[in-house]
């Protein structure tokens, strides 16, 4: 069976998405950034990565701390988003991505955090997983991430389910209860391989698992 073909959609710069090209190639898969991209079937998952606020109006508000808005690329990865969902094909949501996901299911976002000064730059903390969950599998109840976010989930899109929580109240991670969809708020391919960290978990285990995903789904 060839390698399955992973779609990333990013920013307008997409030499800022090397880290997340890097880390799929490395665990055997092929993988294409791109900015506004188009569905195309050939793919078999769609991972969408980091970047700029999802603009507020996605989920009935106004804007009110939320900032480097791109309404283009909202506009596509919703499109993308939909399209990867009606083909039955996984979806990878990392940071951006994952809060994306849940306003597309119709949750809402906390538009700045009180707390964002720790999730800034890359820093470790620690969060708790949900039994049951691809998270708890992969890495046990309680292990560090990386964080660079200053939004979260705040109410939860429907069809959605929390599998991870950060300061006992934030979510920082999600899985859809019937679809191929996984999200979470850290950055894992900046904790694997030449990017290993010593003070967070490899995260290579959660790519390498939704690269999975995408094989398991792909035609021999």
């Amino acid at each position: 069976m060839s390698s399955p073909k992973i779609l990333l959609s990013g920013k307008k710069d997409i030499t800022n998405h090397e880290s997340y090209v890097n880390a799929i190639k490395q665990i055997g898969a092929i993988a294409i950034a791109d900015y506004l991209p188009k569905f195309d079937n050939e793919f078999d998952g769609l991972v969408l990565c980091g970047g700029g606020d999802v603009a507020p109006k996605y989920y009935h508000e106004e804007v009110d701390g939320s900032s480097n808005i791109d309404v283009d690329r909202d506009e596509a990865e919703f499109s993308l988003l939909k399209s990867f969902i009606e083909a039955g094909k996984p979806v990878f949501g990392i940071c951006r991505g994952h809060q994306l996901i849940n306003v597309f299911f119709g949750g809402s976002l906390y538009q700045d955090i009180s707390e964002a000064e720790i999730h800034t730059g890359f820093k470790a903390h620690s969060i708790t997983t949900v039994p049951n969950s691809v998270l708890s599998d992969l890495y046990g109840y309680e292990f560090s991430v990386n964080s660079a976010h200053h939004q979260a989930v705040k109410k939860l899109g429907k069809g959605l389910r929390t599998t991870a929580l950060g300061q006992g109240k934030y979510v920082e991670a999600i899985e859809h209860i019937s679809l191929p969809i996984i999200g979470v708020q850290w950055h894992p391919e900046r904790m694997c391989f030449d990017k290993k960290r010593e003070d967070t978990v490899d995260g290579a285990k959660i790519i390498e698992h939704f690269v999975n995903m995408c094989r398991a789904g792909k035609n021999p």
